[in-house]
């Protein structure tokens, strides 16, 4: 019999339902509504009492509106999968507060979702035949992390950001840039007319599996102050920052793949929407297969929270009506890797 789970995700300032239709492990996305909110770019970054109160206004349309693509009615909804953390509390809630009702209304099982193993699940979307062992980098506006997946469901944390996260770095380069927000999108578009002339600082690049940005962020800061025409050297300024950042995260994948000996890369997270990135990746890991789905499966959507709702509820797991948001949730299955020193540096 046809399963249906309906996904949920409201972590942040993208207001997203999916359904995902099948009989097994290898579901089928029936649809996907994203509807992201524009406010934010007039402050330059994402107000969390705005993003939740715009969830609220938001939501229950696009649920329907995700069913009525998908061309089910809501008695048809086997189960339900959402967001339950991290990501920002007020957003959370209003996602973990209607799925919760929902649940209970229809009497279904609920699963809550950690936001990055979704990210980890996003490939699998078009890509049904991705399977583990892999490693996988995570990069976004919050976070930046490498991981060596050994089997779906258990991660082993390789290392992760000491400070900023990519994504929040090109946010805050951006804007000493004056180019808006969200900076990841406008940046790749400023530096294809630029060149990597500033030699900006490749943090960490050589030392094991962690990443740090705040340095190069303070790199940029004192180039914009030296310089007596900022609009003139902007294209290199962008582009010597990106190249800084990109240099690093291909780094530590290749030192990941060489530690573990894994023959696939997967790059997930909104910052994986780049194609730029995405480009140098696939180039730079000769032979080995890197899994990175289209932009619309990278950026926050509830297709990769109902993906990973799916495996976790193939698996018996499910949540309960006592589910809560939490900013800071942990990772379900997440251990520190019992050997973070790679066997060969970049």
């Amino acid at each position: 019999m046809a399963e249906v789970v309906l996904g949920i995700e409201t972590s942040c300032d993208e207001t997203s339902a999916a359904v995902l239709v099948g009989d097994g492990d290898r579901p089928e996305l029936a649809s996907l509504v994203i509807l992201s909110q524009d406010v934010h770019r007039v402050f330059g970054g994402v107000v969390p009492e705005l993003a939740s109160r715009a969830h609220l206004r938001a939501l229950d349309p696009v649920v329907q509106r995700a069913l009525a693509e998908a061309g089910l009615p809501l008695d048809a909804v086997d189960a339900i999968a959402v967001t339950a953390g991290p990501g920002l509390a007020g957003a959370l809630l209003v996602g973990v507060c209607y799925a919760k009702a929902l649940a209970a209304a229809r009497d279904v099982p609920l699963v809550g979702v950690h936001h990055l193993e979704g990210h980890v699940f996003a490939p699998t979307l078009e890509d049904p035949d991705l399977a583990p062992p892999f490693v996988a980098l995570v990069v976004s506006g919050g976070h930046t992390l490498l991981l060596d997946v050994p089997a779906w469901g258990h991660y082993r944390l390789l290392g992760q950001t000491r400070d900023d996260a990519a994504g929040e770095a090109f946010d805050k380069v951006a804007t000493l840039l004056e180019l808006g927000y969200p900076g990841g999108p406008v940046i790749e578009r400023v530096a294809k007319d630029g060149r990597d002339r500033f030699g900006f600082p490749r943090p960490m690049i050589k030392d094991g599996f962690e990443f740090s940005f705040s340095g190069l962020k303070t790199a940029v800061l004192h180039a914009v102050r030296a310089s007596t025409d900022v609009a003139a050297d902007r294209a290199d300024l962008a582009a010597s920052f990106q190249d800084a950042v990109f240099d690093v995260l291909v780094a530590k994948v290749l030192a990941a793949l060489e530690h573990t000996g894994y023959r696939t890369a997967v790059l997930g997270g909104g910052v994986a929407c780049s194609r730029t990135l995405a480009q140098r990746m696939g180039a730079a890991l000769a032979g080995i297969r890197l899994a990175v789905a289209r932009p619309r499966f990278n950026a926050d959507n509830a297709a990769m929270i109902a993906r990973a709702g799916w495996f976790h509820l193939q698996r018996g797991e499910t949540s309960g009506l006592y589910l809560d948001a939490d900013p800071t949730l942990p990772w379900p299955g997440l251990v520190s890797h019992p050997d973070p020193t790679p066997r060969v540096t970049p």
